[in-house]
This record gives structure tokens, sequence and C-alpha cells, in this order.
């Protein structure tokens, strides 16, 4: 069975996709950047919905005397980290992209990062949840804040053990004082 050589298999066209709002605070000390949310994410509305993505369950080991809210109580999860001084947001405002790898995004639009000064008076530390968002440190370090990269938690990283990601989230939380 002869197959179609590489440049005619029909292709999936990417669709231009929207992040999420940021979850932010005037207690806000530090920020995590993602790069853009997973498909599981967008399709939630929430911040690391996939279930096998590590970072509500690498908080939850990080405040166990504090219970996580679960899953379909999104508005209290985030109400929880802010309370804690933690942030969420991502590099991108917008991409296009099939399917959630960070390596298929292309045409991508940085957010806004100066509006955070105002929005994050207490802001200390940017936190940037793996790789792609790393990539956008130079942009980040504008804000005067120390930059810092994150293993991160997205189930692709499977090179990374949970113990091992939590031990590197524990560290950068604990020098901002918030473990």
């Amino acid at each position: 069975m002869a197959t179609a050589p590489p440049s005619s298999l029909p292709t999936v066209p990417a669709q231009r996709l929207v992040g999420l709002p940021p979850v932010v605070s005037d207690r806000t000390v530090v920020l995590v950047l993602g790069s853009f949310p997973g498909t599981a994410s967008l399709r939630a509305g929430q911040y690391y919905a996939h279930p096998q993505n590590h970072f509500w369950r690498i908080l939850q080991a990080l405040w166990p005397r504090h219970p996580l809210p679960g899953a379909e109580h999104y508005d209290q999860r985030c109400a929880w980290l802010l309370a804690r001084g933690l942030g969420l947001w991502d590099v991108y405002a917008s991409c296009e992209r099939v399917g959630s790898l960070d390596t298929r995004i292309r045409n991508a639009q940085v957010n806004d990062f100066a509006s955070l000064r105002v929005r994050c008076p207490r802001l200390a530390a940017i936190a940037h949840n793996g790789g792609e968002s790393f990539r956008h440190a130079r942009s980040t370090a504008l804000l005067g804040v120390p930059v810092e990269r994150l293993p991160s938690t997205s189930p692709a990283n499977a090179s990374w053990s949970f113990e091992r990601k939590l031990t590197a989230w524990a560290e950068l939380l604990a020098r901002h004082g918030l473990v």
C-alpha cells in the first residue's frame, strides 16, 4: 500500500486561541507564568485543568493544612491561591496551536506584563512554569523582580518525577516566604 508524500498529507489548520485571564490580586507575591493553557484547560476555562498535571497536587502538598477546594470549585481554588500570595497567568495572550503541546504554538502574542506592577504591588518574583514560558524571562525581568525557572508541572514533563518537581517548587516558594 503506497502512502502519500508528507507534503500532500492533509493537515489540520491551527486555530487562533485566546488564553485565560490572570488570577492575581494586590496580595500576589509570586506570579507563576505558564506558556499557554492546554486544550483541557481552555475547555474548562481553568488553569491546570488536565487531571495529570501536577500543579494543584504540588500546591496541596506544600500547604497541607489548607485543604484545596475540588476542581468543581475553581473560583474557590483561585481564592485559595491568592490567599497564600500566589498568582497565575501565562506568557501568551493568544496563539495558533493544534493540540496542547508547547512545541505546536505558532504566531503567539505575549501578554502585557507591565500592567502587573499596578495590580500586584507586593510582587516579589516571577516563576516560569517550564521552558517555553522561561523563553520570555527577559521580558518578565523588566518588572524588576527576580525571575526563576521551575520544572513544568505538565504531564509532558515525564523526565521529572513528582517528588523532584515538588522539591523545586518548595524551594522557590520558601525563598519568598510562601511555605
